[in-house]
């Protein structure tokens, strides 16, 4: 099976999109964006790639009918399986580093602290199938995350119990996430896939012929080669792709085409991610017409969101929530990240609430994408609204507001996986590259 992939290499998050010959969305891979761009770029990947196969698998055996209705309930306790089993890999890779780093480092206390290790993997390992139960709660998907936050928990209880220094258990995890992090665990899938497929039919109530009928097409799924045919790279790091030029494509360019593939009568775009703002006027093909983008600061964008989150002790995922709560809009005179911190705390110090505080942060920052969009052209009909901000209820809300009051009732397109435009904008590009220009591979 042939498949064109594109990687958008984000300053905050690595997204990667897999579309097979008739340019279907197979399969979509997020990580979190690390110095090391190689590995953002392959874990980003990989992630899509298995996204492609569940996406099979549940081709597969809906043609089957074999499971009588219950096929989503399969997929995704199919899925919580294999997550379980790679979390599981993780785990003991990490506590293998951990306790490498901890021999000899602490003195007379290293055997205390090298045992208060072993007692904290054991906890996480005992409560890791919680983690992946159905209607489990996790605040990311990410390893580092996941991991990071039950360790700090179980360690303290740990290394109060064993009268060891509970910053030394951070200590070692600091010194060790890292390299786990840093780790492409490509070759295991299969193994983890198979596992998982093992533990999910064998809480089916069903009879083995049953079972076999579920499992063939499963089988027959992972027997089939996946063929990695063209790749496309983009983003705020895509200089440090390990890509040839051939294979890079700018960020307005992957972000136009994408909006347009998702939606075809796009004509203008505004991208807000990590790093930047970016307005994209479009033709009828995608093809980028216009842009502008922020200068020199990342004010207003999700950096920007991430710094309000840490000065109010929030989860960035609260923000906007917090947000919809508003009664008024408190007016914010800054976007700029240090003198917006400044005023968030002085209008805290005099009693304005903290969701009328959100609202003003919000509208503060949606003002200025407008003023973006204004010298790239203003705002057609129709206009999509894409990046991680896309996913912000309270951004969405303001951009409506605004978008109403300055150029009247336009259809706003926002979909629920915007934060890959960029990445399905450069796959889209490796397909173009070889169905409709013929090239090859050889130039990755």
């Amino acid at each position: 099976m042939r498949l064109f992939i594109g990687i958008d290499l984000g300053s905050t998050t690595t997204k990667a999109v897999v579309i097979d010959e008739d340019r279907n969305v197979l399969g979509r891979g997020i990580t979190n964006s690390r110095s090391n761009y190689d590995t953002a770029a392959a874990i980003a990947k990989n992630e899509a790639l298995v996204s492609a196969r569940f996406q099979l698998f549940r081709e597969a055996l809906g043609r089957t009918k074999a499971l009588n209705g219950n096929l989503d309930t399969f997929i995704e306790q199919l899925e919580r399986d294999f997550r379980h089993e790679q979390f599981i890999e993780q785990l003991a890779d990490l506590e293998e580093v951990c306790q490498r780093n901890a021999e000899g480092r602490f003195g007379k206390d290293t055997a205390a602290v090298k045992e208060a290790l072993g007692e904290t993997f054991k906890r996480l390992r005992d409560e890791a199938h919680e983690l992946f139960a159905p209607g489990a709660k996790r605040k990311s998907d990410f390893f580092r995350d996941i991991a990071g936050s039950r360790y700090l928990a179980l360690g303290e209880a740990v290394a109060k119990e064993a009268e060891v220094r509970y910053d030394n258990l951070l200590n070692v995890f600091d010194r060790s996430i890292i390299e786990v992090e840093n780790r492409v665990y490509g070759d295991s899938i299969r193994h983890h896939l198979l596992n998982a497929l093992d533990r999910t039919l064998k809480a089916l109530p069903d009879s083995a012929s049953k079972r076999e009928k579920i499992s063939a097409p499963i089988k027959g799924i992972l027997d089939t080669a996946m063929e990695e045919t063209y790749i496309v790279g983009t983003g705020y790091g895509r200089a440090r792709l390990p890509f040839s030029k051939e294979h890079i494509r700018s960020e307005i360019l992957c972000h136009g085409l994408g909006a347009h593939v998702m939606y075809p009568g796009t004509a203008t775009v505004l991208d807000i991610g990590g790093q930047d703002t970016k307005a994209i006027q479009v033709d009828k093909a995608g093809i980028v017409e216009s842009f502008q983008m922020n200068d020199r600061c990342a004010a207003g964008c999700g950096r920007y969101l991430g710094y309000i989150a840490d000065e109010m002790n929030l989860g960035l995922h609260e923000l906007g929530p917090l947000a919809m709560k508003a009664t008024k809009t408190i007016k914010i005179n800054s976007t700029c990240t240090v003198f917006a911190g400044a005023e968030l705390r002085d209008r805290l110090a005099i009693g304005d609430r903290r969701e009328d505080i959100m609202a003003g942060l919000h509208r503060a920052i949606i003002l200025r994408a407008m003023s973006i969009l204004a010298r790239s052209g203003g705002i057609r009909d129709e206009f999509t609204f894409t990046g991680g901000v896309a996913k912000n209820e309270a951004a969405v809300k303001a951009l409506n507001d605004l978008v109403t009051e300055n150029y009247g009732k336009l259809t706003l397109n926002i979909n629920p996986d915007s934060i890959y435009t960029g990445a399905l904008g450069g796959a889209t590009f490796a397909w173009r590259a070889v169905v409709e220009e013929g090239k090859t591979a050889e130039a990755r």
